[in-house]
């Protein structure tokens, strides 16, 4: 076990020295000084092309899809916008609202955003978790539909456990005899949102991209559960937001509580997409700022910058571990709140459950 332990250290300070040499290579040559700030929030945010592991400079080229002013289409490779260069008019701006983002000048020399529909580092990734995540699901289904009455092993068995552990332990026991109608969408949730988190934290492709800490992201994720929650709602459900029991002088003339009411309908899906964001980005930070203090403390000279990487590495792999777990504890929570909200909207009238009572 301790020599398991020594390849593993061995080899992390092997891969984080590799792109250190890389750029004191650099340093040496004149080039750009490395800028932390720019380094993360280039992995942290989305790009038309996607990051090799070791290699700032070079990317693998994604398809960019605008249409210009004119109504033209053009589809070309996300490496003809590298290192600020314009092709067909088009060019990744570096500065101003759409940063980051491509632009265009018309004829009368104004710049504007064409309509893009770019494959994206962060839309390629959510089409890879999509796959790995039907994959998933289906392995199990094909495994039943051959070998019924056998036990599934090894990866369709830890599918089936985590699938019979989110409905039996959270589902089933919030929603009772109403579970199945809503376990397909809940499942899924919980499998995709669980991908998501796993696939960023691999560093080499199809890894990297850091979907569930992309607010855009969380919150489609939030509005399908928001949808789901107000569109299957109840009678009652509806009564109680509009006509809660509760004393007449909250409700009329002024409709206090209608309007708390009201108000709760969106704060419940707002706190999924605001926990799921902050909790997957301060992570994915922090993981990110320990392994900068590699190339801070460069400049120091190789005492420095030896003991920097070991506690670096250290930290770094430590972080690594805590944010597996919380990416399983993220996908549990934001299932088994989306549960609730959904168990909430689906309360039945009163004095019907009293009459059964009595009964």
């Amino acid at each position: 076990m301790r020599k398991q332990i020594a390849y593993i250290v061995a080899f992390l300070l092997t891969v984080f020295s590799f792109p250190l040499s890389a750029q004191e290579k650099a340093d040496d040559e004149g080039e750009k000084a490395f800028d932390p700030k720019e380094t993360i929030f280039e992995h942290l945010l989305d790009g038309y092309g996607w990051e090799l592991p070791f290699s700032h400079e070079h990317k693998i080229p994604l398809p960019v899809i605008v249409r210009d002013y004119k109504g033209d289409w053009k589809i070309f490779g996300s490496h003809r916008l590298e290192h600020g260069q314009t092709y067909e008019g088009f060019y990744v701006a570096q500065d101003g609202p759409n940063k980051g983002k491509v632009e265009s000048v018309d004829d009368r020399g104004n710049r504007y955003r064409p309509l893009d529909l770019s494959i994206t580092k962060n839309v390629l990734a959510l089409i890879i978790a999509a796959f790995i995540c039907g994959w998933c699901v289906l392995s199990v289904a094909h495994w039943y539909r051959k070998k019924r009455f056998k036990a599934p092993k090894k990866g369709v068995g830890a599918i089936e456990f985590l699938i019979e552990f989110v409905y039996t332990g959270v589902i089933k026991s919030t929603l009772g005899d109403k579970a199945p109608r809503f376990a397909p969408y809940l499942l899924t949730v919980f499998f995709f949102i669980l991908l998501m988190n796993l696939l960023g934290l691999i560093v080499i492709f199809p890894g990297g991209a850091n979907l569930t800490g992309n607010i855009a992201v969380t919150m489609v994720l939030a509005l399908c559960t928001f949808i789901v929650v107000n569109v299957r709602g109840t009678k009652e459900y509806w009564k109680e937001i509009f006509w809660p029991d509760v004393p007449l002088w909250l409700k009329f003339p002024l409709p206090i509580m209608p309007l708390i009411e009201v108000f709760g309908i969106f704060t419940k899906p707002a706190a999924l997409m605001v926990r799921l964001f902050a909790n997957m980005m301060g992570g994915h930070m922090i993981i990110l700022s320990l392994i900068s203090l590699i190339f801070i403390f460069g400049a120091f000279g190789a005492v420095v910058i030896g003991a920097t990487t070991v506690v670096s590495v250290l930290f770094s792999l430590f972080m690594l571990l805590i944010d597996t777990l919380v990416s399983f504890i993220q996908a549990y929570v934001f299932t088994m709140l989306s549960t609730l909200f959904i168990a909430l909207a689906q309360v039945d009238g009163h004095h019907e459950g009293k009459v059964e009572e009595i009964k």
